[in-house]
């Protein structure tokens, strides 16, 4: 596999729980280990109320499956603690992932039972990725999720990521990239703009008014040092006042003022018309305060041009986690011929064998179902287009997969996936998917 760092990241061999390594040393006991596997990620439903999920976290992962070794520091530990014994050590020290990773392009929608991820190697290569895998795929494709809706809600009207103080710092760029594959247009969070090529945007706080002695001293310094096409917060105190104030500096170069409190829509629709008595038609209006999806599409019938959203959107909106699994569903037997199994406990079925996945269109080209195939493609059908992609191939990393470029081409995957399912009205309601699966 190419190692060449993507950014300057961790090592990720330890991003993983105990038993992943202890079931590889009774594994390597029993002589199993090297058994040819196919692992599948998956969510065997969507929260409540939600009617697709959009998958994200991807490039991540694979950059991350690139640094997945055990050098010195990791194996002292695992040495020191006795999480494993000397032999599971030396077959640590020499990991490399050396199988196949297919699955849904990041951007694309998702389903009850979509085979997300699809890991194909020996067992003692793919079962210490599973929580690697979850944990990325998981909270990224969560906001994703989340981010989608409330885009959708947006209705054409751009949306700034500003959740960075609400999460775990990782988590913060993590979640900033999965809001811009599910288009948002910007982050506040620099870390995300440095690793992941992302446009950053941010002016001032209260905090920056507060500071000076009046309203007027700190618009004045915001736009002598950061121009007229800058954003003014305009709620610090009286925003009737302040919107004059700021007009009065700036007159109608002024780029943008925000609001951050009290009735949004009523406040948006008052201050629209004080900026066009004023001259200022051009100056947009920035809404901001604890939105979510419901909040944004509410503020559709207001004059805002832009939202930022933070806590409801690194949060995942009521679902912080997409609840995918990885499931064992196929491994070699003694003859080295491929059985497919699942377990079958209560709540927690799946259906064994390889999936391969496609999505059914109508003739104008809406989707109808999710189809997947077990052990075996679904049949083509004149509309119809496959879902899986392949990432790595015999341990190597397929380019186009990760980095910056990667992003920007999820987010249009992601506009042209939503131009695919039902109605945007359709989306916030409560119900079932927004189309079935089907096997064939």
């Amino acid at each position: 596999m190419d190692t060449t760092p993507l950014w300057d990241g961790p090592v990720t061999s330890l991003y993983t729980d105990h038993y992943e390594l202890t079931m590889l040393q009774a594994a390597l006991h029993s002589g199993a280990s090297g058994r040819k596997t196919v692992f599948e990620a998956f969510a065997r439903g969507l929260p409540e109320g939600r009617r697709y999920g959009i998958v994200a976290g991807t490039g991540r992962l694979l950059e991350g499956i690139a640094s997945f070794r055990f050098g010195a520091p990791e194996l002292e530990f695992l040495d020191r603690t006795g999480v494993v014994n000397g032999e599971t050590l030396a077959r640590l020290a020499d990991f490399r992932f050396s199988g196949d990773v297919w699955g849904y392009p990041e951007g694309e929608a998702y389903f009850p039972y979509s085979p997300v991820l699809i890991v194909e190697s020996t067992f003692a290569e793919a079962c210490i990725l599973e929580t690697f895998v979850l944990s990325v795929l998981n909270h990224d494709s969560a906001i994703a999720s989340a981010a989608s809706r409330m885009v959708s809600a947006a209705g054409g009207r751009p949306c700034i990521e500003m959740g960075s103080r609400r999460a775990q710092e990782e988590a913060a760029a993590a979640a900033a990239r999965a809001a811009v594959i599910a288009g948002f247009e910007a982050t506040s969070n620099l870390e995300a703009g440095r690793r992941f090529g992302l446009r950053t945007v941010g002016t001032a706080a209260h905090s920056f008014t507060l500071l000076h002695d009046t309203e007027r001293e700190a618009f004045r310094a915001q736009l002598d040092s950061l121009g007229p096409g800058t954003t003014l917060l305009v709620d610090t105190y009286d925003v009737e006042a302040a919107v004059r104030t700021a007009v009065g500096l700036a007159g109608d170069k002024l780029g943008a003022v925000r609001l951050d409190s009290g009735d949004l829509v009523a406040q948006a629709r008052r201050v629209r018309e004080l900026l066009d008595s004023l001259g200022n038609v051009h100056t947009k209006i920035v809404v901001t305060s604890d939105l979510d999806e419901y909040s944004v599409a509410a503020l559709r019938a207001a004059p805002a041009d832009a939202y930022g959203i933070g806590t409801a959107l690194v949060t995942g909106s009521g679902a912080p986690t997409a609840g995918m699994v990885y499931k064992l569903v196929s491994r070699t037997n003694d003859a080295g011929e491929f059985i497919a199994v699942a377990k079958s406990s209560k709540d927690k079925i799946n259906i064994g064998g390889r999936k391969y996945a496609g999505r059914r269109l109508d003739g104008s080209g809406t989707a109808t179902h999710e189809v997947l195939g077990v052990g075996h493609p679904p049949a083509e059908e004149p509309n119809g287009r496959p879902l899986l992609r392949q990432f790595i191939r015999d341990g190597e990393l397929l380019p186009g997969w990760t980095g910056p470029a990667a992003v920007a081409r999820a987010s249009r995957r992601h506009a042209e996936t939503m131009a695919e399912l039902p109605s945007v009205v359709n989306r916030l309601q409560r119900g079932g998917p927004a189309i079935p699966t089907v096997y064939a």
